[in-house]
């Protein structure tokens, strides 16, 4: 008999010896931990792996919300967060999967939408081999974790009601909040 699936699903990935890529897993681990003191106990999955793949459309099944979580090149704020809407996607690879393609898989072997997906992507600047995540990656990931932890312990009702929360507001916020302790702590 199987254990009963976690009603939320947060996946992390990246590669955790490529600087700045390891963010997706870092995060997903540390909301772990951060889950287990704060939510009740079998609300929130966190899982990690290198890239997606399309197997990964079986860890969707049965949740009532998913976060995807990776790295991005490019973000002019710490974080960005969008809703996801399955799509197919363009070439064929068996080496990674888009999101938005993952959630296409999971239509297609489950018949059926997927449940609510949000994509939070983390800031990142530098992917070498070996190198550790820089400490902006670093920094950025904690505002990442706040709003992350944020979304795992909205209700259901609320989540409906709110909607994804804009990660520009989202992050204008946390980004205050941490330049004040920035003045407070000099």
């Amino acid at each position: 008999m199987s254990d009963p699936v976690a009603p939320l699903l947060v996946f992390g990935w990246g590669n955790p010896s490529r600087g700045d890529d390891a963010l997706g897993p870092l995060l997903a681990e540390q909301l772990a931990e951060q889950a287990r003191l704060r939510l009740p106990a079998g609300r929130l999955e966190c899982r990690t792996d290198f890239q997606l793949q399309i197997e990964h459309a079986l860890d969707i099944a049965g949740r009532q919300r998913v976060l995807l979580v990776d790295a991005a090149l490019g973000l002019a704020t710490p974080f960005a967060v969008r809703t996801l809407v399955a799509a197919p996607q363009a070439g064929f690879t068996t080496h990674a999967l888009a999101p938005e393609a993952l959630l296409k898989v999971y239509c297609d072997l489950e018949r059926t939408p997927p449940p609510p997906c949000t994509l939070l992507a983390i800031r990142a600047q530098r992917f070498e081999l070996g190198e550790a995540p820089s400490q902006q990656a670093l920094a950025d990931l904690a505002l990442a974790l706040d709003w992350a932890m944020e979304w795992a312990a909205r209700t259901d009702a609320a989540q409906a009601a709110e909607g994804v929360e804009t990660a520009e507001k989202i992050t204008t916020e946390k980004m205050e909040e941490a330049e004040a302790m920035k003045e407070v702590t000099a």
